[in-house]
C-alpha cells in the first residue's frame, strides 16, 4: 500500500485547521491516505466542534482558540506533538466504525513508542474529564503512559474521507518529536508493507486552505457559533 506523508512544520493556529480540512476536501483527487505532520507558531488551544465557547473559554487560558472541524474535548498545543492523517472514501479505514478507527490509530501511536522502548496502554474503559479539557480524563483506547493519557484523538467522517487529528503529549523521557515521526513511519512500513511517499501541497490545495483560513477558522462567527 502506498501512502503520502507530510510535514508542515510549525503554523499559525488557523492555518493547521484549514490545512487538514483543505486535505479532508481533496483526499480522494490524491488517491492515496495521507500522514500529516505538525506544530504551532505559538501556544494555542482548539476545541471540539460541537463545544460550547463560552464554556470553552473559561476552561483554558491558552489564546488563541480555535474551533475544530473534528469532535472531541479542548486540547492545549503549548508542547504537543499533533498530527492528522486523512483518508479517501474508497480506503478501508473509511469503512470502520468510530471506536475501531480510534482503536487503530492508537495502537500504530503504541506501536511506535515501542519501537522507542517506551511502554504505554490502550485505556480499557472511560474516565470523565473537568470542563471538557481533553487530557484531564480518558475515553476507552486512548494511549495511557503509566496510567495517565499521552494520545488523544477526533474524528470527521463523510463522503469525501475520514480525518483523524490527533495530539501527543509526550512522556517525560529522553526522545524527541523526530524520532516519533520516524517510529511512526517505520511500524507502518514493518507491519503493514506500507510505502511512503513525501507529499507537497499542490496550488490547489493551498489556496483552498488559505480560503478556509480567511473565511472560516478566522472568524469569530464560525469560533464563536455555538
Amino acid at each position: 500500500m502506498n501512502f503520502l506523508f507530510l510535514n508542515s512544520g510549525k503554523c499559525a493556529a488557523a492555518s493547521n485547521m484549514a490545512l487538514d480540512e483543505a486535505l479532508l476536501e481533496n483526499v480522494s483527487r490524491f488517491g492515496k491516505p495521507v500522514l500529516r505532520f505538525y506544530g504551532w507558531a505559538e501556544p494555542a488551544a482548539t476545541f471540539g466542534y460541537f463545544q460550547k465557547y463560552s464554556e470553552v473559554e473559561n476552561a483554558t487560558l491558552l489564546r488563541p482558540l480555535i474551533r475544530r472541524p473534528t469532535g472531541g474535548g479542548i486540547v492545549p498545543h503549548d508542547a504537543d506533538w499533533t498530527y492528522s492523517f486523512v483518508v479517501p472514501p474508497d480506503h478501508e479505514w473509511h469503512l470502520l466504525k468510530a471506536e475501531e478507527s480510534y482503536r487503530r490509530i492508537h495502537e500504530w501511536i503504541q506501536n511506535a513508542f515501542a519501537r522507542l522502548k517506551i511502554e504505554t496502554d490502550l485505556a480499557p474503559c472511560c474516565k470523565r474529564s473537568l470542563a471538557g479539557r481533553c487530557f484531564e480524563g480518558h475515553e476507552k483506547f486512548d494511549l495511557l503512559w503509566r496510567g495517565k493519557k499521552i494520545a488523544g484523538a477526533a474524528q470527521r467522517r463523510n463522503r469525501l474521507g475520514l480525518l483523524i487529528q490527533g495530539s501527543i503529549q509526550p512522556p517525560p523521557v529522553s526522545i524527541s518529536r523526530a524520532d516519533w515521526e520516524n517510529a511512526m513511519l517505520a511500524v507502518a512500513r514493518a507491519k503493514c508493507s506500507i510505502v511512503w511517499s513525501e507529499f507537497w501541497p499542490d496550488a490547489k490545495l493551498r489556496e483552498q486552505a488559505d480560503e478556509f483560513v480567511r473565511k472560516k477558522f478566522s472568524q469569530a462567527a464560525y469560533i464563536c457559533k455555538r
